[in-house]
Protein backbone atom coordinates (compact mmCIF):
# COMPACT_ATOMS: atom_id res chain seq x y z
CA UNK A 1 0.00 0.00 0.00
CA UNK A 2 1.40 3.38 -1.00
CA UNK A 3 2.42 5.74 1.80
CA UNK A 4 0.44 8.94 2.34
CA UNK A 5 2.36 12.17 1.69
CA UNK A 6 1.98 14.48 4.69
CA UNK A 7 2.62 18.19 5.19
CA UNK A 8 2.96 19.84 8.59
CA UNK A 9 1.64 23.30 9.46
CA UNK A 10 4.07 25.03 11.81
CA UNK A 11 7.13 24.06 13.78
CA UNK A 12 5.49 23.51 17.19
CA UNK A 13 7.57 21.49 19.61
CA UNK A 14 5.05 18.65 19.75
CA UNK A 15 5.43 18.33 15.98
CA UNK A 16 9.22 18.59 15.67
CA UNK A 17 10.12 16.60 18.78
CA UNK A 18 7.36 13.99 19.03
CA UNK A 19 4.98 13.62 16.11
CA UNK A 20 7.11 14.11 12.98
CA UNK A 21 9.90 11.70 14.06
CA UNK A 22 7.21 9.18 14.97
CA UNK A 23 5.43 9.57 11.62
CA UNK A 24 8.75 9.11 9.80
CA UNK A 25 9.07 5.65 11.37
CA UNK A 26 5.63 4.59 10.20
CA UNK A 27 4.71 2.10 7.51
CA UNK A 28 2.07 4.33 5.92
CA UNK A 29 3.16 7.92 6.54
CA UNK A 30 5.76 10.03 4.76
CA UNK A 31 6.37 13.64 5.83
CA UNK A 32 7.29 15.45 2.63
CA UNK A 33 6.90 19.13 3.58
CA UNK A 34 6.79 21.51 6.53
CA UNK A 35 5.70 25.15 6.65
CA UNK A 36 6.14 28.08 8.99
CA UNK A 37 5.29 31.77 8.75
CA UNK A 38 9.01 32.22 9.47
CA UNK A 39 10.86 30.80 6.44
CA UNK A 40 14.07 30.40 8.42
CA UNK A 41 12.35 28.22 11.01
CA UNK A 42 10.78 26.08 8.30
CA UNK A 43 14.12 25.65 6.53
CA UNK A 44 15.94 24.73 9.74
CA UNK A 45 13.25 22.26 10.82
CA UNK A 46 13.28 20.60 7.41
CA UNK A 47 17.08 20.25 7.49
CA UNK A 48 17.10 18.88 11.03
CA UNK A 49 14.32 16.37 10.40
CA UNK A 50 15.27 15.37 6.86
CA UNK A 51 12.06 16.69 5.30
CA UNK A 52 12.45 17.24 1.53
CA UNK A 53 10.52 20.52 1.16
CA UNK A 54 9.85 23.57 3.28
CA UNK A 55 7.64 26.61 2.82
CA UNK A 56 7.60 30.10 4.30
CA UNK A 57 3.80 30.18 4.55
CA UNK A 58 0.99 27.77 5.26
CA UNK A 59 -0.71 28.76 2.00
CA UNK A 60 2.26 27.52 -0.04
CA UNK A 61 2.13 24.11 1.62
CA UNK A 62 -1.61 23.80 1.02
CA UNK A 63 -1.03 24.63 -2.65
CA UNK A 64 1.47 21.77 -3.04
CA UNK A 65 -0.32 19.15 -5.19
CA UNK A 66 1.88 16.36 -3.81
CA UNK A 67 0.60 16.81 -0.25
CA UNK A 68 -2.33 14.52 0.47
CA UNK A 69 -2.78 15.09 4.20
CA UNK A 70 -1.96 17.80 6.71
CA UNK A 71 -1.02 17.54 10.37
CA UNK A 72 -2.15 20.67 12.22
CA UNK A 73 -0.35 21.30 15.56
CA UNK A 74 -0.95 25.07 15.56
CA UNK A 75 -2.14 26.95 18.68
CA UNK A 76 -5.70 26.08 19.72
CA UNK A 77 -7.39 29.11 18.17
CA UNK A 78 -5.92 28.21 14.76
CA UNK A 79 -7.02 24.57 14.75
CA UNK A 80 -10.36 25.04 13.05
CA UNK A 81 -9.55 27.94 10.68
CA UNK A 82 -6.50 26.24 9.18
CA UNK A 83 -8.07 22.79 9.17
CA UNK A 84 -10.95 24.23 7.16
CA UNK A 85 -8.52 25.88 4.74
CA UNK A 86 -6.65 22.58 4.37
CA UNK A 87 -9.91 20.74 3.68
CA UNK A 88 -10.89 23.33 1.08
CA UNK A 89 -7.51 22.72 -0.57
CA UNK A 90 -8.42 19.03 -0.83
CA UNK A 91 -6.17 17.83 1.99
CA UNK A 92 -7.12 15.32 4.67
CA UNK A 93 -6.47 16.70 8.15
CA UNK A 94 -5.21 15.28 11.44
CA UNK A 95 -5.65 18.14 13.91
CA UNK A 96 -4.20 18.35 17.39
CA UNK A 97 -6.48 18.35 20.38
CA UNK A 98 -8.55 20.13 21.45
CA UNK A 99 -10.22 20.16 18.05
CA UNK A 100 -11.32 23.78 18.54
CA UNK A 101 -12.48 26.33 21.08
CA UNK A 102 -16.18 25.38 21.17
CA UNK A 103 -18.85 23.05 19.82
CA UNK A 104 -19.76 25.76 17.31
CA UNK A 105 -16.24 25.63 15.88
CA UNK A 106 -16.38 21.84 15.73
CA UNK A 107 -19.68 22.03 13.84
CA UNK A 108 -18.07 24.37 11.32
CA UNK A 109 -15.28 21.85 10.81
CA UNK A 110 -17.76 19.00 10.35
CA UNK A 111 -19.55 21.07 7.72
CA UNK A 112 -16.26 21.67 5.91
CA UNK A 113 -15.45 17.96 5.98
CA UNK A 114 -18.84 17.03 4.58
CA UNK A 115 -18.65 19.75 1.93
CA UNK A 116 -15.16 18.82 0.72
CA UNK A 117 -15.27 15.05 1.16
CA UNK A 118 -11.90 14.81 2.93
CA UNK A 119 -11.18 12.91 6.13
CA UNK A 120 -10.63 14.95 9.30
CA UNK A 121 -9.79 13.61 12.75
CA UNK A 122 -8.62 14.78 16.16
CA UNK A 123 -5.18 13.70 17.38
CA UNK A 124 -6.14 11.80 20.53
CA UNK A 125 -3.22 9.40 20.22
CA UNK A 126 -4.20 7.59 23.42
CA UNK A 127 -7.13 5.94 21.66
CA UNK A 128 -4.74 3.84 19.56
CA UNK A 129 -2.25 2.85 22.28
CA UNK A 130 -2.33 -0.88 23.15
CA UNK A 131 -2.62 -0.19 26.90
CA UNK A 132 -5.90 1.66 26.39
CA UNK A 133 -7.27 -0.89 23.95
CA UNK A 134 -6.51 -3.55 26.55
CA UNK A 135 -8.09 -1.53 29.36
CA UNK A 136 -11.28 -1.18 27.36
CA UNK A 137 -11.21 -4.88 26.50
CA UNK A 138 -11.00 -5.74 30.21
CA UNK A 139 -13.91 -3.42 30.98
CA UNK A 140 -16.04 -4.79 28.14
CA UNK A 141 -15.38 -8.40 29.12
CA UNK A 142 -16.38 -7.84 32.74
CA UNK A 143 -12.83 -8.41 33.95
CA UNK A 144 -13.36 -5.94 36.80
CA UNK A 145 -17.09 -6.48 37.14
CA UNK A 146 -19.29 -3.54 36.19
CA UNK A 147 -17.43 -0.29 35.59
CA UNK A 148 -18.60 2.25 38.16
CA UNK A 149 -15.95 4.94 38.60
CA UNK A 150 -12.89 6.45 36.92
CA UNK A 151 -10.50 8.75 38.78
CA UNK A 152 -7.81 10.71 36.95
CA UNK A 153 -5.03 13.07 37.96
CA UNK A 154 -3.00 14.93 35.32
CA UNK A 155 -0.65 17.82 36.03
CA UNK A 156 2.52 19.67 35.10
CA UNK A 157 4.15 22.95 36.09
CA UNK A 158 4.29 25.85 33.63
CA UNK A 159 3.92 29.46 34.77
CA UNK A 160 5.58 31.11 31.76
CA UNK A 161 3.30 33.92 30.48
CA UNK A 162 4.89 33.67 27.02
CA UNK A 163 3.89 30.03 26.61
CA UNK A 164 0.82 29.58 24.40
CA UNK A 165 -0.73 27.30 27.04
CA UNK A 166 -0.90 30.31 29.35
CA UNK A 167 -2.56 32.74 26.93
CA UNK A 168 -6.27 32.91 27.62
CA UNK A 169 -7.25 34.69 24.39
CA UNK A 170 -6.00 31.85 22.18
CA UNK A 171 -7.53 28.93 24.07
CA UNK A 172 -4.90 28.34 26.74
CA UNK A 173 -5.45 26.81 30.16
CA UNK A 174 -5.42 23.39 31.76
CA UNK A 175 -8.89 22.17 30.81
CA UNK A 176 -8.29 22.63 27.09
CA UNK A 177 -4.70 21.39 27.19
CA UNK A 178 -4.89 18.30 29.42
CA UNK A 179 -8.40 18.13 30.89
CA UNK A 180 -9.62 16.98 27.51
CA UNK A 181 -7.77 13.67 28.06
CA UNK A 182 -9.64 12.38 31.15
CA UNK A 183 -12.89 13.43 29.48
CA UNK A 184 -11.97 11.48 26.34
CA UNK A 185 -10.81 8.40 28.23
CA UNK A 186 -13.88 8.33 30.49
CA UNK A 187 -16.15 8.41 27.47
CA UNK A 188 -13.94 5.81 25.75
CA UNK A 189 -14.27 3.36 28.65
CA UNK A 190 -17.90 3.92 29.66
CA UNK A 191 -18.88 4.02 25.97
CA UNK A 192 -21.60 6.45 27.01
CA UNK A 193 -22.02 10.20 27.18
CA UNK A 194 -22.21 12.02 30.53
CA UNK A 195 -25.66 13.19 31.55
CA UNK A 196 -24.38 16.18 33.51
CA UNK A 197 -21.20 17.69 34.94
CA UNK A 198 -20.17 19.77 37.93
CA UNK A 199 -16.83 21.53 38.31
CA UNK A 200 -14.54 23.86 40.21
CA UNK A 201 -11.93 26.03 38.53
CA UNK A 202 -9.13 28.26 39.79
CA UNK A 203 -7.61 30.79 37.40
CA UNK A 204 -4.17 32.33 37.50
CA UNK A 205 -4.72 35.92 38.69
CA UNK A 206 -2.32 37.37 36.16
CA UNK A 207 -2.66 35.17 33.08
CA UNK A 208 -6.37 34.42 33.63
CA UNK A 209 -6.07 30.84 32.37
CA UNK A 210 -7.42 27.96 34.45
CA UNK A 211 -4.54 26.43 36.39
CA UNK A 212 -6.51 24.03 38.59
CA UNK A 213 -9.74 22.36 37.48
CA UNK A 214 -11.67 19.49 39.04
CA UNK A 215 -14.82 17.98 37.57
CA UNK A 216 -17.37 15.24 38.13
CA UNK A 217 -18.99 13.60 35.12
CA UNK A 218 -22.17 11.64 35.78
CA UNK A 219 -22.63 8.81 33.26
CA UNK A 220 -25.66 6.49 33.05
CA UNK A 221 -23.47 3.66 34.42
CA UNK A 222 -21.26 5.50 36.89
CA UNK A 223 -19.09 8.50 37.59
CA UNK A 224 -15.79 9.94 36.43
CA UNK A 225 -13.76 12.41 38.47
CA UNK A 226 -10.63 14.26 37.44
CA UNK A 227 -8.28 17.00 38.53
CA UNK A 228 -5.94 18.72 36.10
CA UNK A 229 -3.40 21.38 36.95
CA UNK A 230 -0.80 23.42 35.12
CA UNK A 231 1.03 24.71 38.19
CA UNK A 232 1.38 21.44 40.08
CA UNK A 233 3.99 18.72 40.39
CA UNK A 234 4.18 16.75 37.08
CA UNK A 235 2.09 13.61 37.55
CA UNK A 236 -0.52 11.47 35.84
CA UNK A 237 -2.47 8.37 36.75
CA UNK A 238 -5.83 6.76 35.99
CA UNK A 239 -7.77 4.46 38.32
CA UNK A 240 -10.59 2.42 36.78
CA UNK A 241 -12.88 0.95 39.45
CA UNK A 242 -15.35 -1.86 38.90
CA UNK A 243 -17.58 -3.83 41.23
CA UNK A 244 -15.08 -6.70 41.42
CA UNK A 245 -11.73 -5.27 40.40
CA UNK A 246 -9.57 -2.29 39.52
CA UNK A 247 -7.25 -1.24 36.70
CA UNK A 248 -4.50 1.30 37.22
CA UNK A 249 -2.84 2.85 34.17
CA UNK A 250 0.66 3.84 35.19
CA UNK A 251 1.52 6.42 32.50
CA UNK A 252 -1.82 6.99 30.83
CA UNK A 253 -1.25 9.93 28.49
CA UNK A 254 2.45 10.59 27.85
CA UNK A 255 3.23 6.93 27.24
CA UNK A 256 6.99 6.73 26.61
CA UNK A 257 8.15 5.69 23.12
CA UNK A 258 11.34 4.08 24.44
CA UNK A 259 10.22 1.79 27.25
CA UNK A 260 7.36 -0.60 27.99
CA UNK A 261 4.07 0.58 29.52
CA UNK A 262 2.26 -1.20 32.34
CA UNK A 263 -1.24 -1.52 33.69
CA UNK A 264 -2.05 -3.06 37.07
CA UNK A 265 -5.10 -5.29 37.40
CA UNK A 266 -6.26 -5.74 40.98
CA UNK A 267 -8.86 -8.28 42.06
CA UNK A 268 -9.34 -6.39 45.31
CA UNK A 269 -8.49 -9.35 47.53
CA UNK A 270 -5.80 -7.51 49.46
CA UNK A 271 -5.35 -3.80 50.17
CA UNK A 272 -1.57 -4.29 50.22
CA UNK A 273 -1.51 -5.46 46.62
CA UNK A 274 -1.34 -9.23 46.84
CA UNK A 275 -4.18 -9.46 44.32
CA UNK A 276 -2.46 -7.33 41.68
CA UNK A 277 -1.14 -8.70 38.42
CA UNK A 278 0.86 -6.61 36.00
CA UNK A 279 0.45 -6.54 32.24
CA UNK A 280 3.39 -5.03 30.34
CA UNK A 281 3.17 -3.76 26.77
CA UNK A 282 6.10 -3.83 24.34
CA UNK A 283 7.68 -0.54 23.34
CA UNK A 284 5.54 1.34 20.80
CA UNK A 285 5.15 4.94 19.74
CA UNK A 286 1.53 6.02 19.99
CA UNK A 287 2.09 8.85 17.51
CA UNK A 288 3.37 6.36 14.92
CA UNK A 289 0.34 4.15 15.46
CA UNK A 290 -2.02 7.12 15.21
CA UNK A 291 -0.53 8.46 11.97
CA UNK A 292 -0.50 5.05 10.30
CA UNK A 293 -4.10 4.39 11.33
CA UNK A 294 -5.14 7.74 9.84
CA UNK A 295 -3.13 7.06 6.68
CA UNK A 296 -4.79 3.67 6.27
CA UNK A 297 -8.18 5.34 6.62
CA UNK A 298 -7.21 7.71 3.81
CA UNK A 299 -6.37 4.67 1.66
CA UNK A 300 -9.77 3.16 2.48
CA UNK A 301 -8.65 0.68 5.11
CA UNK A 302 -10.25 1.31 8.49
CA UNK A 303 -11.73 4.37 10.12
CA UNK A 304 -10.29 7.65 11.36
CA UNK A 305 -9.21 6.90 14.97
CA UNK A 306 -11.05 9.90 16.48
CA UNK A 307 -13.76 11.14 14.09
CA UNK A 308 -15.22 14.61 14.38
CA UNK A 309 -18.52 13.29 15.71
CA UNK A 310 -16.60 12.05 18.76
CA UNK A 311 -14.69 15.34 18.94
CA UNK A 312 -17.99 17.23 19.03
CA UNK A 313 -19.22 15.20 21.99
CA UNK A 314 -15.90 15.68 23.83
CA UNK A 315 -16.02 19.41 23.19
CA UNK A 316 -19.61 19.51 24.47
CA UNK A 317 -18.36 18.21 27.82
CA UNK A 318 -15.56 20.80 27.89
CA UNK A 319 -18.09 23.55 27.16
CA UNK A 320 -20.34 22.23 29.93
CA UNK A 321 -17.49 22.21 32.45
CA UNK A 322 -16.69 25.85 31.68
CA UNK A 323 -20.37 26.73 32.17
CA UNK A 324 -20.55 24.70 35.38
CA UNK A 325 -17.58 26.48 36.94
CA UNK A 326 -19.23 29.81 36.32
CA UNK A 327 -22.67 28.80 37.57
CA UNK A 328 -21.95 26.49 40.50
CA UNK A 329 -24.62 24.15 39.13
CA UNK A 330 -24.84 20.82 37.36
CA UNK A 331 -24.78 21.37 33.61
CA UNK A 332 -25.92 19.03 30.82
CA UNK A 333 -23.50 18.78 27.88
CA UNK A 334 -25.12 19.84 24.60
CA UNK A 335 -23.74 18.51 21.33
CA UNK A 336 -25.57 20.12 18.39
Amino acid sequence: MRKVHWGVLGVARIATVKVIPAMQRGEMSEVTAIASRDARKAREAAAELGIPRWYGSYEELLADPDIEAVYNPLPNHLHVPWSIRAAEAGKHVLCEKPIGLSTAECCALIAARDRTGVKIGEAFMVRTHPQWLRARELVRSGGIGALRAIMTGFSYFNDDPANIRNQADIGGGGLMDIGCYPIQISRFLFEEEPRRVAALMERDPGMEVDRLTSAILEFPSGQALFTCGTQLVPWQRVQILGTRGRIEVEIPFNAPPNQPCRIFIDDGSDLFGAGIRVEEFPVVNQYTIQADAFSRAIRGHGEVPTPLEDSLRNMAVIDAIFRATGSGQWITPEAP
